[in-house]
This record gives C-alpha cells, sequence and structure tokens, in this order.
C-alpha cells in the first residue's frame, strides 16, 4: 500500500491556516468589515457557517450603546515634575471597558470608574499572552485644544494586531468613538489649558479573559482603555540616543510571526537584553536580525538614517514592511508621507532635497557610510520616544558616531520633529492640519 503524501498535505494545508483563521474571526466577530467578493455589499444580516445552515450574527462592538457612570470619588491631578507623575502608574478617573464572549457577542461598552480588573489566574491571557494593545496620545494644543494625533491609524492597526493572537474583531470606527469619548470626559481636568504642550498617554488593550487552561481560542475577552500621567514627554538627550546593537544570538521577531503587529509577546522577551543595554550606558537595543545584520527597530521605535550614496544621492531610509517583522508605526507612516510631500524637492532653500526609500538594509551598510563620511544623522521616531536623534550605535564592539548638528539633532530630525510637534499640539502654522483629531469642543 502506497504512503500518502504527507510532506506535501502538510504544505498545502498549513500555508494559509494563520489568514484563513483572521478571516473566520472577521466574519464571525465583525462581519460589517467583511465585503462579498461578488457584489463589494457589506454583510450585516447573516453568516452562513461550513455545515451549511443560517444564523443571525452576533452583537458587534457599538459605541452608540455606552452607558456611563461617574466616579464619585475623583482624585486630584498630580503636579507638574511630581513624583506622582514620574511614576506612570497615575491614571485618571475612568476607563472604558467592554466585554465579549463567543456566546453572546459584544456587550454594551461602559464608561466607569478606573479601578482594578478581576480575572481567574487561568484566564488565557495570563497563560498564553493572549494580549495587545495600542500606544497613543493625548495632546493639549497651545490653541487650547484637546487633539489626537491619527487615531484612525491606531484602531485599524489595532483591528490587525486582535485578530493575529484569536482575539476577536471590531468595526475601528466604534473603537475610535469609546475612545474619543473617554478623552472628552477627562481631558479637560487632567489636562488643563494652562498646561499647553502637556498630553496624557492612551493604552487601548484587549485581553483573552477566557478562564479555561486548554491551549485555544479564547471564547470570552474584554476590551478597555485608559488614560495614564506621564512625565515622558520627547526626550532631549544630550549627545543623543545610544544604541546596542544586538548580538547574533538576539532575535526579535522574524518573518512568518508577529512583529509586525502589537502584541504583548512582542516586549516581554526583550527586556532583559534592554534592562542589560541600559546598565552599560545605552539607551535602547538596535535589533538585527539574520547573519547579515538587518536593521529592523530601535527598542520599539522605527528607525531611520538619513546617508549619501556613493553616488552622491542624499537619503532618508528606513526598513521595509515586505518582511512583516517591523512595526508599521504611526509616526514613521507620518515622517514618510510628510518626507515625500516636502523633503523630496527640499524645504523652502534651506535643506537638500532627499530621495525617500523603504528596503531592506543591514549594519555594514551604515557602517561603511559612517567610515566613508556619508553618514549625515539617524533617529528613531515612535510614540514613546516621539522623534529622537541618534548619537551613537555600538556594533560589534566599535562605536559608530553618528553626526549631530545645532541644538542636538540633525537639521532633517530636527525638521521632521517640529513639523509633527506642531500638528499634535497646534501651533506654528499646523493648527487645522488634518491629522490633528480635535477632541470636545
Amino acid at each position: 500500500m502506497a504512503t500518502p503524501a504527507r510532506d506535501k498535505v502538510d504544505v498545502d494545508t498549513t500555508s494559509s491556516l494563520t489568514s484563513n483563521g483572521i478571516q473566520h474571526t472577521l466574519s464571525e466577530t465583525a462581519p460589517s468589515l467583511i465585503k462579498s467578493a461578488n457584489t463589494s455589499t457589506i454583510i450585516t444580516d447573516t453568516l452562513t457557517p461550513q455545515n451549511g445552515t443560517t444564523k443571525a450574527p452576533l452583537p458587534q462592538l457599538d459605541a452608540s450603546l455606552l452607558r456611563t457612570t461617574l466616579n464619585p470619588t475623583p482624585r486630584p491631578v498630580p503636579l507638574p515634575h511630581s513624583p506622582e507623575l514620574a511614576s506612570q502608574t497615575i491614571c485618571t478617573d475612568h476607563m472604558i471597558t467592554v466585554s465579549w464572549t463567543a456566546l453572546n457577542g459584544w456587550a454594551a461598552p461602559s464608561l466607569q470608574p478606573f479601578g482594578p480588573l478581576s480575572l481567574m489566574p487561568t484566564a488565557s491571557c495570563l497563560n498564553y499572552a493572549t494580549q495587545c494593545f495600542e500606544g497613543m496620545k493625548l495632546y493639549r494644543g497651545h490653541d487650547g485644544k484637546l487633539r489626537l494625533f491619527r487615531p484612525q491609524l491606531n484602531c485599524n492597526r489595532m483591528l490587525m494586531s486582535t485578530t493575529r493572537i484569536a482575539l476577536p474583531a471590531f468595526p475601528p470606527d466604534e473603537l475610535l468613538k469609546l475612545i474619543a469619548k473617554l478623552c472628552a470626559t477627562d481631558g479637560d481636568k487632567w489636562l488643563p489649558k494652562d498646561r499647553p504642550g502637556t498630553f496624557l498617554y492612551i493604552r487601548p488593550s484587549m485581553i483573552a479573559s477566557d478562564p479555561s487552561l486548554g491551549v485555544q481560542r479564547p471564547k470570552e475577552a474584554l476590551l478597555y482603555v485608559v488614560l495614564t500621567c506621564s512625565a515622558l514627554a520627547a526626550k532631549n538627550l544630550v549627545g543623543g540616543m545610544r544604541l546596542l546593537a544586538s548580538k547574533d544570538d538576539m532575535c526579535r521577531a522574524w518573518p512568518g510571526g508577529f512583529g509586525y503587529a502589537k502584541v504583548g509577546a512582542n516586549y516581554g522577551p526583550s527586556l532583559v537584553a534592554q534592562g542589560e543595554a541600559i546598565t552599560l550606558g545605552y539607551h535602547q537595543i538596535l535589533w538585527l536580525f539574520g547573519e547579515d545584520c538587518t536593521v529592523t527597530e530601535a527598542g520599539a521605535s522605527n528607525f531611520f538614517v538619513v546617508w549619501r550614496t556613493r553616488e552622491g544621492t542624499l537619503q532618508l531610509v528606513t526598513a521595509g514592511l515586505e518582511a512583516r517583522i517591523v512595526l508599521d508605526g504611526v509616526t514613521r507612516r507620518s515622517i514618510l508621507e510628510l518626507a515625500r510631500e516636502k523633503l523630496t524637492s527640499g524645504h523652502g532653500g534651506n535643506l537638500e532635497a532627499v530621495e525617500v526609500v523603504e528596503r531592506t538594509f543591514g549594519m555594514v551598510e551604515l557602517e561603511e557610510a559612517a567610515s566613508e563620511g556619508r553618514l549625515v544623522e539617524a533617529f528613531a521616531a515612535g510614540t514613546a520616544w516621539f522623534v529622537t536623534p541618534v548619537g551613537c550605535i555600538h556594533f560589534r564592539g566599535k562605536d559608530i558616531e553618528v553626526p549631530m548638528v545645532g541644538a542636538g539633532a540633525g537639521r532633517y530630525t530636527a525638521v521632521l520633529k517640529g513639523w509633527l510637534r506642531g500638528i499634535m499640539w497646534g501651533c506654528d502654522g499646523w493648527e487645522g492640519h488634518e491629522w490633528g483629531y480635535v477632541v470636545g469642543k
């Protein structure tokens, strides 16, 4: 009797398991996001499972059902520069919570007093890292307005992250409505108008609260949003950020994995190396991948370099997204869009035009650019570190010094940072930019 060709069967069967599973999650938990391939209409009435029967769809996430319970014992706002503020443990008076179950779908959202969550020790998120999150900020503008920065991109990315780890899907617009409501509720008190240029950190999270200890798709989940006080504004590091390039035995993300999603499992394993790097005098790990030392991310931030090619072309370069090992950061995307709009033909005659490039590049290429005098500047970009110039990269026992000019930043770094700051805080002629999402009045 012939032996079945198991290898071929296994490859054919498993090659699309993840993508098929994500599509099933979307169809079951957020059917309004699924379009028919034939009619391009949105399916909202019924779903047809594999057995051919028809069932009514379960409730989706719906911000219009929000129930509000105000905190009867609100706490005082910490003073600027206080130890309380620096602790990053102080949250505002309220939070958003929404529960989901496989049996009943999404429940009505709740805006309620901030407080602890209740979880069983067997909860899936505590045992199998079925958890994802987003990082956003609420800004008190210099024009007095409260703003979010391109929040739709965060909500879209969170949908991608949740479905990647078997958590339920949701319409991103509904999540944005809930975030905006929480910001409008607590923003005026916690970001008073006499403190322009300040912000609150926004942490939307989803966790699998399913108490079953089995390794399986979670049947219960909790979406929640909190606002946290933070003293971590854009950092002004003397001499710029110092990066320690990762060693050959370290890897943060890999092709076929989930480095492109903002899931907790990407961060916990990196903290040991990050802690050791800090004790050695560095601020972050510059994560490399593979034998050719491909540059990926600086800590949890995207990494940019400005250099001149051997042919003389000035380029702004960052890692591409094709391999799906680099996060599609909102700050990253915004920098690339601004650079393509304003820097490819120079800036008011003050800056030389640059070519904007997204591609794979390695540390040897960067090292050669530095040794040949072609390295112009480098910076890290993300919600937490904002746009921070890089002054030094330690690679294979040697320091690569990155040029810095002016007020501790390269000229392109400073210009891009200034444009983004203007949009976020409503100043310097950027008050009405479409990327600034005004909250409340």
